[in-house]
């Protein structure tokens, strides 16, 4: 092929230049193969002598199986000769010999005893894959060559383990054992074994609890691990599967207040701006803190508080979820979350509670003690906290990282939600099947395990934050220094000032001087009009000092549900808020939409108008020029002081906080209630004696639980119940509203039931027991009453045009909405 012309000289350098890349990524693949090959086969082998063994191979085995790799080691180093050369057609046909031949010692390996119809198979496959080889150019032929090299490595490796694990059934006599269980009490077993042996090395989890591919140590697995299978006879007993271990109790210890948040500070962490916001707001509060711990010990008069272990994981601020707010922070961003987690951290320090603190994944799966993997398997141990404090970021890395475990511990974790999640959204298969499915909710946890920003959704538990307390010299002050024309506009980010502002913002010239706090770089915003003076970004203790002169905080209409209005209000601002006619809602509104609930917002801050009020908060229609006109005229002629309702002081925080971690209990299971067997005080025997359980309140047109009955163990306290039935279409939060009391979801597993519609007074020719999130409820016209079989779906938020609902209400502390007056 090659000549002595100079024509022909140049094709072949040509030639070589073309292909000697290609030579040494060749070569690379085959001297990775070799290796490959003789840590696979090479340290089996080594392992393999009949006095270092486990088990026996057999001497026809061990030859064949050298032989192979002798001839691969052989085969690479032909091809890597062949590399360095001229190609031909006579040394690809010598490569295909060498191939035969490998082969040829595959297939003698296949034929021994020992080999399972599984590598026989896996076999066949290879000697396939090498049957459809053909000439072709050098590239694929030699690609063909280098994939076949590895797919005969990986062959012979998986024969070696089978004989292995093959080995140590007849060493360990336990063929027969390992039978696959029908056992009625574990029908998930047979299907959990086949779904282990197609993909057991999908996750290195299963290997680190001990699965090595044998159908032995798959029932080992899932019947000591996991729970799927029936535990093993054979097995030592002496150490019982870890679902069954009850652990024993650690003895309990009393929970102290601190006043001293070093410690804390320390475990908040740094290197993000969010931490740093964070801290600096903890350590402003600090003396508010102290002397609300004070106060509270004091009304709480020193009695035991259970000290808890508690894990809070911070998931919005991980890097794993995105962390789109610590860039924010200095930038004008939403710091509501922020102003929550920095007063959740504090409240639970404050409380004397053992606290660890997440803000990464990594430091999530070393807290929870996660096996290495992907998530696949349990949790190594128990649970080591009581109480786990995440966000629905943190729910989802949970999920991927605890796998079954999450099921099993759910009852423990509450999840801070700011807008709240709804039953009919939380239960997943019903809102799969009833159109309520979103991304968020859907995890099928007791609603009250969501804890929100204000308490919106009775439904779930109120969490809350704090804003600053003055004190009298301070209330004074803010009075005698007050500006009677300056407002100041809720609204940092310029986006915010766009389209429709214009109108009312000119009436609000009119009378006042309008400040504003809109974040620049380095030139003005053009969305903020002229005659707006805009200090630009401040420092909380800065904007502090401007609401402190400013008579008039206001509203655009977002963000909803902030903490802004609630420190205005509290530094003697009247806040000053747009009406939304419709309601916004997930049904009308893209802000709302995929979020778990069907709440209608009325206001941008329902909580100021329905909660505070005139004369510290005003709604009005902004569209409407005369009602906001006379909305500033009247603002201008009011005198307010500074207000802040107890529940978002400090000492309301804590007081709240330390009731539900004494007293809310998800873990123990409810037992159903049944009014026959309860008895009444003093009555022979604790037989039952006729009569109600649930009596008219005097000049109420609820019912209450009767005094002479005695009351099954609850919280809130049944000596708080105030029953009540709903118009067609209102939901159980605004009927009890209506009444001056706030739905309790906790009371409707003893109003769901016969008695209760008996004393309501309810005609009923049949009564139902179905799954609906607005049962107990009936229908006046159809004579029709339904009860609820689904306990997760209890609800007050839903709602029929059809059907009244049983409405389980109850009475709160004064300024304290989340309590009711016995609840401490």
């Amino acid at each position: 092929m090659i000549t002595g012309s100079t024509d022909g000289k140049i094709m072949v350098r040509r030639c070589l230049v073309t292909f000697k890349p290609f030579r040494i990524f060749v070569v690379g693949i085959g001297f990775f193969s070799v290796c490959f090959l003789m840590t696979s086969l090479g340290g089996q082998f080594s392992a393999k002598r009949l006095g270092d063994s486990p088990f026996t191979i057999r001497t026809e085995e061990t030859l064949i199986l050298q032989s192979t790799w002798w001839s691969t080691v052989a085969f690479l180093g032909f091809t890597n000769k062949m590399l360095g050369g001229v190609e031909s057609r006579g040394v690809l046909r010598k490569i295909s010999d060498m191939l035969e031949v490998i082969l040829k010692r595959m297939d003698s390996l296949s034929k021994l005893n020992n080999t399972s119809s599984t590598d026989a198979r896996r076999l066949d496959e290879l000697s396939s894959a090498l049957n459809r080889f053909q000439p072709a150019g050098l590239v694929e032929r030699i690609q063909a060559i280098a994939q076949n090299v590895s797919n005969m490595a990986t062959r012979v490796e998986q024969i070696l383990q089978n004989s292995m694990v093959q080995g140590r059934v007849v060493r360990d006599g336990t063929s027969s054992q390992c039978e696959i269980p029908r056992d009625p009490h574990f029908p998930e077993c047979p299907g959990k074994v086949d779904w282990m042996r197609a993909r057991w090395t999908s996750d290195p989890c299963y290997a680190f609890y001990g699965v090595d591919g044998s159908d032995c140590s798959f029932l080992v697995y899932l019947s000591e691990v996991e729970w799927f299978c029936p535990p093993l006879v054979w097995r030592n007993q002496s150490s019982p599967p870890t679902q069954y271990v009850v652990q024993p109790k650690a003895p309990k210890r009393q929970a102290a207040f601190r006043t001293d948040l070093s410690v804390l500070l320390d475990q908040v962490g740094a290197g993000k701006e969010s931490l740093s916001f964070m801290k600096r707001r903890i350590r402003r509060l600090a003396q508010q803190w102290a002397a609300a711990a004070n106060r509270l010990d004091a009304k709480l008069e020193q009695r035991w508080r259970d000290q808890k272990k508690i894990l809070v994981h911070v998931g919005f601020l991980t890097e794993e979820s995105g962390d789109v707010f610590s860039p924010k922070v200095l930038k004008g961003g939403p710091l509501g979350e922020m102003v929550q987690w920095a007063d959740i951290l504090t409240a639970l320090h404050v409380l004397g509670h053992n606290l660890k603190i997440s803000m990464s994944v990594k430091e999530l799966q070393g807290f929870l003690g996660v096996p290495p993997g992907r998530g696949s398997c349990p949790l190594t141990g128990p649970l080591p906290f009581d109480l786990i404090y995440t966000d629905y970021h943190g729910m989802q890395q949970m999920k991927q990282h605890m796998g079954l475990s999450l099921k099993k511990h759910k009852c423990h974790i509450r999840v801070i939600d700011t807008f709240g999640t709804e039953p009919a959204y939380n239960h997943e298969e019903y809102a799969t099947l009833h159109g309520y499915r979103t991304n968020w909710g859907y995890w099928n946890l007791n609603a009250r395990q969501y804890m929100t920003m204000f308490p919106h959704t009775p439904d779930n538990s109120f969490m809350g934050f704090v804003s600053e307390e003055l004190n009298e010299t301070e209330k004074k002050s803010i009075q005698q220094n007050k500006v009677n024309n300056m407002a100041v506009v809720y609204g940092k980010e310029a986006s915010m000032w766009k389209q429709g502002k214009d109108g009312f913002l000119q009436i609000l010239h009119n009378y006042m001087e309008v400040h504003g706090t809109v974040y620049y770089e380095t030139q003005r915003p053009p969305e903020v009009p002229a005659f707006v003076k805009n200090h630009g970004l401040l420092p909380q203790h800065e904007l502090q000092q401007l609401l402190r002169k400013a008579k008039l905080f206001i509203g655009f209409g977002f963000p909803y549900e902030g903490p802004a209005p609630l420190e205005a209000i509290a530094n003697g601002c009247i806040f000053l808020q747009p009406k939304f006619t419709p309601p916004h809602s997930s049904l009308n509104h893209e802000f709302f939409r995929g979020k778990p609930t069907s709440r209608e917002v009325s206001s941008q801050h329902p909580y100021a108008e329905q909660y505070i009020g005139r004369p510290h908060v005003m709604t009005v229609d902004y569209n409407n020029s005369l009602e906001f006109d006379s909305a500033i005229r009247e603002i201008m002629r009011t005198q307010v002081e500074p207000y802040l309702p107890y529940e978002y002081t400090c000492e309301g925080m804590l007081e709240r906080v330390h009731a539900y971690i004494q007293h809310q209990d998800f873990c123990s299971l409810e037992p159903p209630f049944v009014p026959t067997n309860l008895s009444r005080p003093g009555s022979a025997g604790g037989s039952r004696v006729p009569g109600p359980l649930f009596v008219p309140l005097p000049n109420s047109t609820a019912l209450g639980w009767a005094s002479n009955v005695t009351a099954p163990a609850a919280w809130p306290p049944l000596s708080s119940l105030r029953l009540l039935v709903s118009q067609e279409g209102q939901s159980c939060v605004e009927t009890c509203r209506s009444e001056g009391f706030i739905c309790e979801p906790a009371h409707f597993r003893f109003i769901n039931n016969k008695e209760a519609l008996r004393r309501l007074e309810v005609q009923c020719d049949v009564v139902d027991s179905e799954v609906n999130h607005i049962l107990p409820a009936f229908s006046v016209l159809r004579r029709e009453c339904g009860l609820q079989r689904e306990p997760l779906l209890f609800s007050c938020a839903g709602y029929s045009p059809k059907y009244r609902r049983l409405c389980p209400c109850r009475d709160f502390r004064r300024g304290q909405v989340a309590l009711c007056r016995d609840c401490l």
